[in-house]
């Protein structure tokens, strides 16, 4: 726990970004009948029955520091995936960072070893070498500002029946522009 603590007491610097990372699935669920339009005093009515339209897997990621985040969304949860946003971060999203200070909790599929998984040693041990990871403690992924976020869209934007992977990827872009904008107008409020 001190770790991460010791983590989010760092400064700011453009060098070493300080990045939390989580991931959670979303079962995708289509209605089978037209939901009951809600009426004046009343709620509206969903039929208890769905269509199972199978699961993606959103990762999350947010820099605190500097009040950045994004998700992304994919198709499965296993090593190549998890590897294959890692190199988006290190290549795409912080290509000039020395060293990207990562966040995570401990998931079996959050190591460097699923970087050697999804590419050849060299760029495995590239992409690992532009890594400093930080675990939380078991039971403490509390500790991940990324678990709060996550917390934060599931109850924005996932909080309903979802019907197929369009649809999620279009709430998730429109939460995080909502998001994004609510937070600058905090910092910039005239």
């Amino acid at each position: 726990m001190e770790d991460v603590l010791d983590v989010y007491t760092r400064p700011y610097d453009p060098r070493f970004p300080q990045v939390c990372m989580d991931e959670v699935s979303k079962q995708l669920v289509a209605d089978t009948r037209e939901p009951m339009a809600a009426e004046p005093g009343e709620v509206a009515r969903f039929d208890y029955e769905y269509a199972r339209n199978g699961v993606r897997n959103i990762f999350l990621f947010c820099e605190p520091l500097a009040g950045k985040r994004w998700v992304i969304d994919a198709e499965r949860r296993t090593m190549i995936d998890w590897a294959e946003v890692i190199q988006d971060l290190v290549d795409v999203r912080y290509p000039q960072a020395e060293k990207i200070v990562l966040v995570l909790d401990n998931l079996n599929t959050h190591t460097p070893a699923s970087l050697y998984q999804a590419f050849a040693p060299a760029e495995a041990k590239r992409l690992a070498d532009k890594l400093e990871i930080h675990y939380t403690p078991k039971h403490g992924s509390w500790l991940n500002i990324a678990e709060i976020e996550l917390s934060i869209v599931s109850r924005q934007c996932l909080n309903r029946r979802i019907p197929n992977t369009s649809s999620l990827q279009s709430e998730l872009a429109a939460w995080q522009k909502r998001r994004g904008a609510a937070e600058a107008e905090l910092e910039h409020p005239f």
